[in-house]
């Protein structure tokens, strides 16, 4: 297996030179370009010491072989986030931080699970887990739509969702889920202490035995005529929830 992966697009580029420049070999861009998006992308690169390469968009349409580059591409190291929530657990512990972590129970959509990534990034979020079985990998549009939230949050595809549910139960991580008939309302959940939210695809939901394995089930108060809402505004709605809390705590 290559240890070289291929960045396409300005978001994921832009994300890698800004967060691990040092695993950037080279970058790729359309010649045609003279634009300030790209000028300001090219100057970063030789900020960072990468060399940029100038090349036809027909190359670029090569190298890519049919993902949508924006006439930008890199060649770079594939990066190495943590690789099990003991590992995540470990490093939080060290640091004194208090885990947050998202759980997706089901999400199949690459565009629904890049929105994910995107707003854990925004939200601090420290792993995003989901199952091996009814989950998306981390595909080039899942990369896209996370505008580099792959490159900085650990996403982890377990075997076993319950049964990595019950692990964070014995590392004291309180499991909240989310369930549209619940009596419970997501603003009373006590989020200043090591927590997962988890949530379901739109429609199913979660599974049975994921829901059971909850600590906590809420719903999230709908005030219009609709009955949920996606899965990816729904996890910002309750992660951002988790933010205001800890902020207040702080102050």
């Amino acid at each position: 297996m290559s240890s070289h992966q291929v960045l396409a697009g300005f978001h994921a580029v832009v994300a890698r030179l800004r967060h691990a420049p040092s695993s950037v070999k080279e970058v790729y861009v359309d010649a045609s370009r003279r634009d300030k998006r790209m000028h300001a992308l090219v100057q970063q690169a030789g900020q960072a010491g990468v060399k940029v390469l100038q090349v036809p968009a027909q190359r670029l349409d090569g190298i890519a072989k049919g993902l949508k580059h924006q006439g930008v591409l890199a060649m770079a190291d594939k990066q190495v986030l943590a690789q099990d929530i003991d590992e995540v657990l470990d490093l939080l512990e060290d640091r004194g931080e208090t885990p947050l972590l998202l759980l997706l129970d089901g999400v199949t959509d690459p565009h629904n699970l890049g929105a994910c990534l995107r707003t854990a990034d925004a939200a601090g979020v420290h792993a995003v887990i989901a199952p091996k079985d009814r989950a998306v990998g981390l595909n080039a549009t899942v990369q896209r739509v996370a505008c580099g939230a792959a490159e900085t949050v650990p996403y982890l595809m377990v075997t076993n969702l319950a049964r990595t549910m019950r692990r964070l139960k014995e590392r004291n991580v309180w499991l909240v889920g989310t369930d549209d008939q619940s009596s419970g309302s997501l603003h009373t959940v006590q989020a200043t202490r090591p927590m997962a939210w988890v949530m379901g695809a739109e429609g199913e939901g979660m599974r049975r035995l994921t829901r059971e394995t909850c600590d906590e089930l809420v719903h999230i108060p709908m005030l219009g005529s609709v009955e949920s809402l996606n899965v990816s505004v729904a996890g910002a709605v309750c992660l951002y929830e988790t933010v205001r809390q800890r902020t207040a705590q702080k102050a």
